[in-house]
């Protein structure tokens, strides 16, 4: 089943900033931090591919404001990531058709399995 990116997978999910390379499709999402929303419409969440350098994120013109669900269409993981709180810092590893979430905060400990309610 493919998704648009005007399907609602969170409702109310809010806005967030996500750079030109992930919404253009030149790098997968690899990188989501979320800080302290700026408006009542701001989810908090900053996505960034695996190409974002410092210096591109710099430049207002690589960054764009988007509904969330937007991301969740180009990279389902941000679904499970939404939940977590302000101050989460994780990075979205691929590997093959595989994909994980890492806790960047914490050694890049993987909380997949915790964010998607699989238990061993």
């Amino acid at each position: 089943m493919s998704a648009t990116r005007g399907t609602e997978f969170i409702d109310g999910a809010g806005a967030c900033m996500a750079t030109r390379n992930v919404l253009e499709g030149r790098g997968r999402v690899r990188w989501m931090v979320r800080n302290q929303p700026q408006a009542s419409e701001d989810s908090g969440w900053r996505i960034f591919s695996e190409f974002d350098s410092e210096e591109y994120i710099n430049d207002p013109a690589n960054v764009q404001v988007v509904d969330y669900n937007t991301v969740c269409a180009i990279e389902p993981a941000a679904i499970a990531v939404y939940p977590l709180p302000v101050g989460a810092d994780v990075e979205i590893r691929h590997d093959g058709p595989r994909v994980t979430i890492h806790d960047s905060a914490d050694a890049g400990r993987d909380i997949t399995d915790e964010l998607m309610g699989r238990r061993d």
